[in-house]
């Protein structure tokens, strides 16, 4: 059973971000931590294992990025233990998320995150994405911890869509890995994120094909 003070902390937490979810989203989202506390047990889905660190470092974390989610379907590749994933599906329940992992225990994870807390918009798919072929392609897709930026264009380019833009989570600004950003892709934008609880530096990268070098 989750301590009652996590309760508050994620209440605090929202409050700093500007975030007004509803308790029943509230609830869902501390049960979800509560089923990555107990599968973390046996799967070593993230290294961050004290359920309170957890409520700010993983669901505040993966919240602070709620205000450049714009897409009615967003995929969020390499996926893991479902960040930023299943905030944001919870979050936004009218808009539909896909979570790609390659880890076969991971996807197992997700899928029963989907089961116990009932979220019909996600969509759960084990594979790479460098083989991933979907019907549409996706306007945004996020990822976090997931790797380099040059890796991220390369693997998942052919899965976004031509005016669609890449949500890529990173800590210290990633200076190196900009640069070694391949000819047809540009830093939109960025945005250094302030996520109540986290020390250290939290960024936001928004990455799209650039038409001066032929994206």
């Amino acid at each position: 059973m989750m301590d009652p003070r996590w309760s508050g902390q994620l209440r605090a937490g929202l409050d700093s971000l500007g975030l007004a979810l509803d308790g029943q989203q509230q609830d869902r989202l501390l049960a979800f931590l509560g089923l990555l506390a107990k599968w973390n047990r046996a799967y070593n889905l993230t290294a961050v294992r004290e359920p309170g660190e957890m409520v700010s470092r993983q669901l505040l974390d993966s919240l602070s990025v709620l205000p450049w989610v714009d897409a009615e379907a967003l995929l969020d590749v390499g996926a893991g233990g479902g960040l930023p994933g299943i905030p944001l599906a919870i979050a936004l329940p009218e808009r539909r998320f896909t979570l790609l992992d390659s880890n076969s225990k991971k996807t197992r994870f997700l899928t029963q995150c989907v089961l116990e807390l009932k979220l019909g918009n996600v969509t759960v798919i084990h594979g790479r994405a460098e083989t991933c072929t979907p019907d549409v392609k996706y306007r945004q897709i996020s990822s976090r911890a997931f790797t380099a930026l040059a890796n991220l264009v390369d693997w998942c380019g052919h899965l976004l869509a031509d005016d669609g833009q890449f949500l890529a989570m990173k800590g210290q600004f990633p200076d190196d890995e900009v640069a070694a950003l391949p000819a047809g892709w540009r830093v939109r934008a960025h945005h250094a994120l302030q996520v109540p609880g986290c020390a250290g530096e939290r960024h936001l990268l928004l990455i799209d094909r650039d038409p001066q070098t032929g994206g």
